[in-house]
């Protein structure tokens, strides 16, 4: 069973790869110190996890600055042997290259986020292709730098497993076509690499990848296993200050009708910085309240027997001729509506 994924957020260990390939770009420390993870308090530690968002952010500054198949390359020599923790050795320390992809597969989480990024393996005959599909909303030229460093990570990994260079067959990436992909063509070995592809995968020949590893040691993948998983329900996920505001603001919600200063206490922030926080965010507190009270709305709709007076009371409105002009306003439709949708929804 594996533990836990913690969605929205990866390793720091991944977080430090991508600090250590901004420093290659000429990135100022000070364009991402804000971000969190990247104190050395938790950039240092593996057992914080990394916002998502935060190693997307600095790939993107990357990806301001050289074009996405350089970022990509610089990001995968960044992941030596041992960079990423006992993810790397759950791979080199198998039975074989295949048996150690999968339980990389398996423990995926112990490095991204699983919510965003997941890894499929297929056997095709005399062939095995190893897929990294990433579903992450971010810059087009962020993503493609992304997709094309897993690929070359996962390649390294099965050489380190096979101690010798594996070539792929093929590689496909779900990633525009560059102007020059020199660096890809460097980076996997091949100039068989398809761009604009439906996903992202690396295909090797199936006996590259099914033959005994040299230095398979019995019984430590078991181990390594164990020691992924106790990792995982150890980790300490940090999430963003917005998620933060998010959860001060709905616990208000559920004691009283919410007011930036209540919340901004909650948070420790005087009013105006609070407000200014928000600003940073791209929303604002009227949009926020917004959104939490139709949350609080639907829930009480889909899931109790409440009037609509006492919904509205219970939700910051005047009465319940508000409330329906606001759930007009978010669904096209009543309260009656939607409360019997949603329990049609819960019967199928």
């Amino acid at each position: 069973m594996v533990s836990h994924a913690h969605p929205g957020t990866t390793s720091s260990a991944l977080t430090r790869l991508n600090v250590n390939a901004a420093r290659l770009f000429g990135i100022p420390p000070t364009e991402y110190a804000h971000l969190l993870g990247v104190a050395p308090e938790h950039l240092d530690d593996d057992l914080f996890r990394t916002p998502t968002v935060t190693s997307i952010r600095i790939t993107e500054l990357m990806s301001a600055r050289a074009p996405w198949p350089e970022v990509a390359a610089a990001l995968a020599r960044q992941a030596t042997i041992g960079s990423l923790g006992v993810w790397d050795y759950l791979i080199t320390s198998a039975g074989t290259p295949l048996e150690g992809i999968r339980d990389a597969s398996t423990y995926l989480a112990a490095i991204i986020d699983v919510g965003t990024d997941s890894l499929r393996i297929s056997e095709d005959g005399e062939q095995i292709t190893i897929s990294h599909l990433n579903e992450a909303d971010v810059t087009i030229d962020a993503a493609c730098a992304i997709r094309a460093c897993a690929l070359a990570i996962y390649q390294r990994r099965l050489g380190e497993a096979a101690r010798r260079p594996l070539v792929p067959v093929r590689v496909t990436l779900a990633a525009r076509t560059p102007r020059r992909h020199d660096a890809l063509v460097r980076l996997y070995g091949t100039r068989a690499i398809e761009f604009e592809a439906p996903h992202s995968s690396v295909t090797f020949l199936a006996a590259d990848l099914t033959a005994p590893a040299p230095h398979a040691q019995p019984g430590l993948s078991a181990v390594l296993r164990r020691h992924a998983e106790q990792s995982l329900a150890a980790a300490i996920p940090l999430y963003d200050w917005l998620d933060l505001f998010r959860s001060a603001l709905a616990s208000v919600h559920e004691e009283t009708a919410p007011t930036l200063a209540v919340v901004a206490r909650r948070m420790s922030l005087s009013t105006r910085t609070l407000q200014r926080r928000l600003d940073e965010h791209d929303t604002t507190w009227s949009a926020e309240v917004d959104t939490v009270r139709r949350t609080h709305i639907t829930r009480l709709l889909h899931h109790t027997d409440l009037g609509i007076d006492a919904i509205a009371a219970r939700s910051g409105y005047a009465d319940a001729r508000a409330l329906r002009r606001a759930v007009r306003r978010w669904y096209g439709s009543t309260p009656a509506s939607l409360r019997r949708d949603g329990r049609e929804d819960a019967r199928r």
